[in-house]
Order: structure tokens, then sequence, then C-alpha cells
């Protein structure tokens, strides 16, 4: 038992080691891409709504 104890204390040591590593972004750089994700998430759905539409009419075209 005390093996996996000190297994798991080694990975957890290992963890906070390459955790220290990382560069992480500021608050700024967060904001600032989370609002460049969310402009593309709303073009992509207007595009993906428009050939929705547009393939509706299609097809009712089509069928009728």
């Amino acid at each position: 038992m005390s093996h996996v104890l000190a297994k798991t204390k080694n990975f957890i040591e290992e963890v906070q080691a390459e955790l220290a590593k990382v560069t992480w972004p500021t608050r700024k750089e967060t904001f600032s891409t989370a609002q460049v994700v969310v402009v593309i998430i709303i073009l992509i759905s207007f595009y993906l709504g428009a050939c929705d539409v547009v393939l509706a009419k299609l097809i009712r075209s089509i069928l009728r």
C-alpha cells in the first residue's frame, strides 16, 4: 500500500512541476481570444443557417 502512496505522491509532484512550466495567458489575452471565438461561431452559424435555407428551398422545389 505504501508503494501506491509513494507513486501517487511522485505523480502529483511531477504534475506540479509540469504545471509550473506552463505559460498561462493573461486575462486580456483570454478575453480577446474568447471574443474572436464568439465572432467566428456567429459567422459560421449564419453561414450554416443560410445553407440550410437554400438547400431546404432547393429540395422543396425538386419535390414539387
